[in-house]
Formats: C-alpha cells, sequence, structure tokens
C-alpha cells in the first residue's frame, strides 16, 4: 500500500476526532492504524475498494468510554 493512500485514509478517519497534530497519542493511534490497514491490505489477494462516504456517522459516547 503507497503510504499517501493510507495517510489519507487515516486522515479520513481521524478527522471527526479533532486530535492535536504531533502529541505522542496521536502518533501512536496513527502508527496503529497503518499497521492495520497494512496487515489488511497484505492478507487480501487483490485491492478492495470503500467508499467511506456512503457509510453511516458513527457518534462515540464519550460520557461512556472516558474523554481521553
Amino acid at each position: 500500500m503507497e503510504t499517501s493512500n493510507a495517510s489519507a485514509i487515516i486522515d479520513f478517519c481521524l478527522a471527526p476526532l479533532n486530535l492535536t497534530d504531533r502529541t505522542d497519542a496521536e502518533r501512536e493511534v496513527r502508527r496503529r492504524l497503518e499497521h492495520v490497514i497494512k496487515t489488511f491490505q497484505n492478507k487480501i489477494p487483490q485491492p478492495v475498494s470503500v467508499d467511506f462516504n456512503a457509510m453511516p456517522p458513527l457518534v462515540i459516547n464519550e460520557a461512556a468510554h472516558g474523554y481521553e
């Protein structure tokens, strides 16, 4: 997987969370997501196209899950 494609997917997924750039937490989240994306792509025989815009929005209840 090209790094630019992984970065675009990660940026799209993290955008609603409004994480502060260049923090240890933000770097760790990006590292983990990049690992998941690369692992998934290595396991599938051919590329899969996913239209994230067609997915319903997900609202996280921070009060129930913590404000971290």
